[in-house]
């Protein structure tokens, strides 16, 4: 028993030594609580460095391929496929979801299954189909479960606004409680029946907001409304 405390005694101070403790006690006292001295006026402090920003794309082209290749985005902490955006720019519309829906990643495309015929079927309502408008999502991608975190959703909205502005469209309808939420939190009561000015990084664009078709295939009495918020879209384009 004796041996045995002694080899405990031994391995435990050589666990300290390891640690670097050199003694248990020192020559003069030193209160550990103290507080740390103000640092003296004049003397410069170091101050925390900043990760550097990667300068924003200057052309569409270039943002979808920074879209593809950049890894500080949120969406390569997920393991769920990419689906990046399609159309050209200068479009009569752009429309912008919060992220794909299940059956989006199934297909490979925003808006896809019924929720994606309901939404083509809103485009030839007013005169128009995929090709004639340019398609995003807050995220190009879907996080386990749907849920994004607040951080997150500060940064898609920032990135939304380069693309708004390097895409160029004529309108823009955003589609959903979140990307309303998201993109206008000053004015985010869904959906809105009235075209309103939404702020990008190069000035400002024509925006409705109305349900997402995922919305009006659980509640169809929705639909009358959305009506109303996709005829504001082509009104002033009437005679």
């Amino acid at each position: 028993m004796q041996d045995n405390a002694a080899l405990s005694a031994d391995a435990y101070l050589a666990w300290w030594q390891l640690a670097g403790v050199e003694s248990a006690v020192a020559e003069a006292p030193f209160n550990w609580l103290r507080p740390a001295p103000a640092a003296l006026s004049g003397t410069p402090t170091a101050q925390p460095t900043e990760a550097p920003q990667p300068a924003k794309p200057q052309d569409l082209q270039a943002f979808h391929l920074w879209l593809e290749t950049e890894s500080l985005h949120p969406e390569r902490r997920w393991s769920t496929r990419a689906i990046y955006p399609a159309g050209t720019t200068d479009a009569p519309l752009m429309i912008i979801t919060d992220m794909p829906d299940p059956a989006d990643v199934d297909a490979g495309s925003l808006l896809a299954d019924r929720a994606g015929a309901l939404f083509d079927a809103m485009l030839r309502a007013i005169g128009l189909d995929r090709s004639q408008a340019y398609i995003a999502s807050l995220f190009f991608a879907r996080p386990p479960g749907g849920m994004v975190e607040a951080a997150d959703l500060t940064y898609a909205a920032a990135r939304i606004r380069t693309q708004v502005h390097l895409a160029r469209p004529k309108r823009l309808l955003l589609l959903g409680d979140r990307t309303i939420r998201a993109l206008m939190p000053d004015d985010a009561t869904p959906p809105a029946n009235s075209l309103r000015n939404f702020n990008h990084d190069g000035g400002t664009v024509p925006v409705v907001a109305t349900f997402h078709p995922r919305l009006l295939l659980s509640q169809p009495a929705a639909k009358a409304e959305c009506w109303l918020a996709l005829q504001s879209l082509i009104e002033e384009d009437r005679p």
